[in-house]
């Protein structure tokens, strides 16, 4: 099959690939419809690697995707050939401690699609475990199936921050997490959502959605913003999606006393924080990796149309066009926050 692959940093090309997968009694095979370009996927071409995950051999990029249902094994019975989905594209050790207590975000074992050395879905078909795979509302776009997969993490912050209803949260970092964790946080209950950055295109994006209020730090008022919408009390729930050094330095500037602050973004390396500020205030900081059972609740929510993405997908490129999609991407416009891939 065809398929889009990273030999080495800075490499990438269409190739015919032949993937060693059988369907088993409980997976699916699916064919490919739309695909996400992930930061993530954007730094292996970059650079490579990831931390400790290096690309030694080449790779099949990808990991936000939507396809059509082609075949079943003989155990599924939840979905059928025809069935338009979404899959989650980690798959943990079923008898892992951390899968057995409901973190199987956490099983240090997971396979988890671009992530070397495994390959991605940027591809023709892919086999995937049925348990894993969602079947999409007739009222959601493949193009929004595809957007599940980084809604989720906004979904797995803003559970995790324990909204309130009527809380003000304030969002550091308007690249696609930021946003998306944003309308997650509006979704969970907060009745406004400041979201803060250095690009007036991202807050543009992020300004027309109705109860996020969009700041550039340069240029405007955060901390009038931030006192304005709260009398002065700060902010209820913080999410640092910039990973940032300084954002994270300063966390507890914009926060109320007693805020709880979930760290979505992560540093390149070893970031400081003012522990003493943050303890003044009883801040309660909670971290995130990816997500644990948050695709359907996000199902559910983009059918209600209480999630709208698509005015985050900035271009869409088809399959054929993949290398110049992700050179765009590279390229970091600051206009940009979601590039779509359709297969042809």
């Amino acid at each position: 099959m065809k398929a889009l692959v990273l030999a080495k940093a800075g490499e990438i090309a269409i190739e015919d690939v032949q993937l060693a997968e059988t369907l088993g009694p409980d997976d699916v095979q699916i064919k490919i419809h739309s695909v996400g370009i992930c930061g993530s996927d954007v730094h292996y071409y970059q650079h490579g690697r990831i931390g400790p995950f290096v690309v030694n051999a080449p790779m099949v990029l990808g990991h936000e995707a939507s396809g059509v249902v082609l075949a079943t094994g003989k155990n599924v019975t939840h979905l059928s050939i025809g069935d338009r989905v979404c899959m989650e594209p980690g798959i943990p050790d079923l008898n892992s401690a951390q899968t057995r207590a409901g973190i199987y975000n956490l099983d240090p074992a997971v396979r988890f699609w671009a992530t070397p050395p495994v390959h991605g879905c940027l591809r023709e078909t892919v086999i995937h475990p049925a348990a894993f795979t969602f079947k999409l509302p007739d009222n959601v776009s493949f193009a929004e199936g595809a957007m599940v997969e980084p809604l989720a993490i906004g979904m797995q912050a803003a559970t995790k921050a324990g909204i309130k209803p009527g809380d003000i949260a304030l969002v550091i970092g308007a690249g696609p997490i930021g946003v998306v964790t944003a309308l997650a946080a509006l979704a969970g209950g907060c009745s406004d959502v400041i979201i803060c950055d250095l690009f007036d295109e991202k807050l543009a994006v992020a300004a027309s959605y109705e109860g996020l209020h969009a700041v550039n730090i340069k240029t405007g008022d955060l901390a009038g913003k931030v006192a304005a919408l709260t009398s002065g009390n700060g902010a209820d729930v913080v999410f640092e999606c910039s990973g940032a050094k300084p954002a994270i330095a300063t966390l507890a500037e914009h926060a109320a006393p007693g805020a709880t602050a979930v760290l979505v973004g992560m540093p390149i390396d070893a970031a400081p924080m003012d522990i003493v500020a943050a303890q003044a205030k009883e801040i309660t900081f909670k971290t995130i990796f990816r997500y644990a059972n948050m695709y359907p609740r996000t199902l559910r929510l983009l059918s209600s149309g209480k999630l709208r993405v698509q005015p985050l997908i900035s271009q869409t490129y088809k399959f054929s066009d993949s290398v110049a999609a992700f050179e765009r991407a590279a390229a970091g416009h600051a206009s940009d926050i979601k590039i779509m891939l359709e297969m042809e």
